[in-house]
């Protein structure tokens, strides 16, 4: 009985580490930097929010469309008065005037009068040149729309290469630290023999015990970080978190010449933006400017009067052109004009402000990029050479002419290098895909 109880545990127990081994491979997942820039720029809510932006203006430039279109209405009115004079003209509209209504008394006091009208009216704009030139800004609203939606993408996609390079870091430490790991352990055990031979002392191994505790724990921290950039990357793919990708596309391009003469190019995304909102400024100031010519439109109604409620009984239209001029309306779009101007001169203030500044980051980003190549070029000297004094170190440490520290820094210090040469890799590739954003252009 207690073979079996013993035996159906232990199928148990497999069953369990089976199904977490299950679960650990689903939630990890190969994951390309050209598949995330993808996904992201699809399902990213940066890029959706800006798409709606988008829809808003290209509505309203829609309903700009009335000023070609009439304005057509259909009424149905039931009216009842005695009034004098609207008793008369509701019988004049009915077509129903006697010999008899032209009787003083029944024009001075008449009785309850009805009438049930019902009247189609037509709108129809002929020359508006304000609502033209409003028409025309907000189709440029449009197009600047669309420009920061480009440039929300560019955005987006320089997010996701950072981010896919803060997971590349993410592997290249634990990779780093999987090897110190093992060549602290070594180490350790090698003390621990040393010790039992009495060739070293207790602190000997203490120390060496302590160095591979504090790697460890480095490591445990290091691959926290390979779930916080999963994490982050599902974020800007616009997927749910929790999935930890791996990479099989590491980026080494380092084929990018720091050319600190290069301009910041005039077509970039949000500089055509701004440049669209001076151009649909200009026109906005051209439609204040417009509302003081006269205005052409044309109207007509077609109408039905009875004195029943489904009789109609008489019919009549009125129909016109109407010349329209405000002369005067105390200075108001004097006034907006000027509002305007200033508005516009603003926008290209800030334009010229931001190509400056943009070119200021820019020329720093390519020094950055020469300090972050030097950098990766020593960081690989110096891990050679604390290769190299490591052997040296543990060659004497196994002939008992060096301390167990000595080792223990060597160790150390090179895992450091190893290190600093991933940050170096990545603040290099992450300045590639900087200037990369700076310098991204509409064509």
């Amino acid at each position: 009985m207690k073979k079996k109880y013993v035996l159906n545990a232990t199928i148990g127990v497999c069953f369990m580490l089976f199904y977490q081994t299950i679960i650990a491979q689903d939630s990890t997942q190969i994951l390309t930097l050209a598949d995330a820039i993808t996904r992201a720029e699809a399902n990213n809510q940066s890029v959706q929010l800006a798409g709606i932006d988008e829809q808003i203006a290209q509505s309203n430039y829609k309903q700009t469309n009335a000023i070609f279109l009439p304005n057509v209405g259909v009424s149905y009115t039931a009216m009842s008065t005695n009034n004098p004079l609207n008793a008369f003209g509701f019988k004049l509209q009915q077509k129903s005037i006697t010999q008899a209504d032209f009787n003083p008394d029944l024009l001075n006091h008449p009785s309850g009068t009805p009438d049930f009208s019902t009247q189609l009216s037509v709108q129809q704009p002929l020359v508006n040149l304000d609502m033209l030139y409003m028409r025309k800004g907000a189709a440029k609203q449009t197009e600047l729309y669309q420009f920061k939606t480009k440039r929300t993408k560019e955005y987006v996609t320089y997010e996701v290469q950072k981010a896919y390079l803060q997971l590349q870091l993410a592997y290249d430490a634990v990779k780093v630290l999987e090897e110190a790991a093992q060549t602290a352990h070594a180490m350790y055990q090698l003390t621990q023999n040393y010790f039992n031979q009495g060739l070293v002392q207790k602190s000997d191994v203490l120390n060496a015990q302590v160095h591979e505790s504090m790697v460890a724990t480095n490591l445990a921290n290091t691959k926290s970080n390979i779930k916080n950039a999963s994490d982050y990357l599902s974020f800007l793919m616009g997927v749910p978190t929790g999935m930890i990708y791996t990479i099989n596309d590491k980026i080494v391009d380092d084929t990018m010449v720091a050319d600190t003469t290069m301009k910041v190019p005039d077509a970039r995304a949000d500089f055509m933006a701004m440049k669209t909102a001076i151009e649909a400024s200009k026109l906005m100031i051209k439609s204040s400017k417009m509302s003081y010519l006269p205005k052409l439109n044309a109207f007509g109604n077609y109408q039905l009067n009875d004195s029943r409620m489904l009789g109609f009984g008489s019919n009549a239209y009125l129909a016109g052109i109407q010349l329209s001029w405000n002369i005067f309306n105390g200075n108001s779009t004097k006034n907006t004009i000027v509002t305007k101007t200033l508005e516009r001169n603003k926008l290209e203030q800030q334009l010229a402000q931001q190509k400056d500044q943009s070119q200021l980051e820019l020329n720093k980003t390519y020094r950055d990029l020469q300090d972050a190549r030097f950098q990766m070029k020593q960081q690989q000297t110096a891990i050679e050479q604390a290769t190299e004094a490591l052997r040296i170190l543990q060659n004497r440490y196994q002939q008992g002419l060096v301390k167990t520290t000595d080792v223990l820094m060597a160790e150390t210090q090179l895992a450091q290098q190893k290190l600093s040469l991933a940050q170096a890799a990545f603040n290099y590739h992450a300045t590639q895909a900087y200037i990369q954003f700076l310098t991204a252009t509409t064509h």
